[in-house]
C-alpha cells in the first residue's frame, strides 16, 4: 500500500528558512546558517534592535517575523550593498537610518517572495503576501494576525551569520497539512536570469540572417 505523503507546519517552516538562506547567499551574505532545533512559542513579537514583519494569506495564513540584532542588520546590509560595489564609507553606519531599513525590507520582501514561489510550485496553493513593515524598536512589541485561526502554531528559529550575530526567524500560522493524494510532477520554477539569457540568443544579427535566407530562397523560386 501506498504510503501517503504529509507535509506539516515544521515542514513549511523550513521552506522558509531555506528561503532565508538563499535570499541573503544571492545579496552577498553567503554562510547564514539556520539551528536544526526549533522553538514552539506562544506568541510573536517584534524585538529590538530592527523588526520586520509581513502578513501572507490564501491557501493558509500567516505571519512571518524576522527580529535583527544591530549587529546582524549592519552586516547583511553592508555585505549586500558592498557586494554591488558601493563602497563602504558611503554606507550608513547605524542601524535606525532610514537607508538600512529600506534594505532590510526589500530582503524581507525577497524572502518571502521566494517562500510564496516554493509553496506555489512545491505544494500547488497559492498565497499572497502584504507588504513588508522594518522598524527599528528599543522595546518588545507583540504582533497578532487579525484574522481567526483555529489551532494558532507558532515558531522561532535562530540563525547565524559568518561574524557570529545572531537573528531570529518567527513564523506564526494555523495548523494544518498537505497531504498527497497522487503522485505528480513538480514544475520547474522559470528564474529571471534564465530567461533573459534565453532571449540573448535570438540576436538581432540571427533576426537579418534569417530574413535574407528567405528572401534568397524566394528569388530562387522566382528564377532570379
Amino acid at each position: 500500500m501506498k504510503k501517503t505523503k504529509i507535509i506539516t507546519t515544521d515542514e513549511i517552516l523550513l521552506t522558509l528558512c531555506q528561503s532565508v538562506t538563499k535570499v541573503l547567499a544571492g545579496a552577498g551574505n553567503h554562510n547564514v546558517a539556520y539551528s536544526p532545533m526549533v522553538q514552539k512559542i506562544q506568541k510573536t513579537c517584534l524585538r529590538p534592535d530592527l523588526g520586520c514583519f509581513v502578513l501572507f494569506d490564501g491557501g493558509f495564513s500567516g505571519l512571518v517575523i524576522i527580529n535583527f540584532t544591530a549587529q546582524a542588520a549592519m552586516e547583511i546590509y553592508k555585505k549586500y550593498l558592498m557586494s554591488m560595489g558601493m563602497p563602504e564609507e558611503e554606507l550608513a553606519q547605524f542601524h535606525t537610518s532610514d537607508e538600512v531599513g529600506n534594505v532590510m525590507g526589500e530582503l524581507m520582501n525577497q524572502i518571502v517572495g521566494d517562500f510564496t514561489n516554493t509553496v506555489r510550485y512545491d505544494l500547488h496553493t497559492s498565497i499572497n503576501q502584504s507588504q513588508p513593515k522594518m522598524m527599528a524598536i528599543n522595546k518588545q512589541v507583540q504582533i497578532l494576525i487579525n484574522t481567526q485561526l483555529d489551532q494558532p502554531q507558532a515558531r522561532r528559529v535562530t540563525f547565524s551569520t559568518p561574524e557570529h550575530n545572531i537573528f531570529y526567524l518567527e513564523l506564526a500560522m494555523d495548523k494544518t497539512e498537505f497531504i498527497q493524494l497522487h503522485e505528480f510532477d513538480k514544475a520547474e520554477q522559470e528564474h529571471p536570469d534564465d530567461i533573459l539569457a534565453n532571449a540573448q540568443q535570438y540576436t538581432p544579427e540571427n533576426t537579418v540572417s534569417a530574413e535574407v535566407e528567405v528572401d534568397d530562397d524566394f528569388l530562387k523560386n522566382l528564377g532570379l
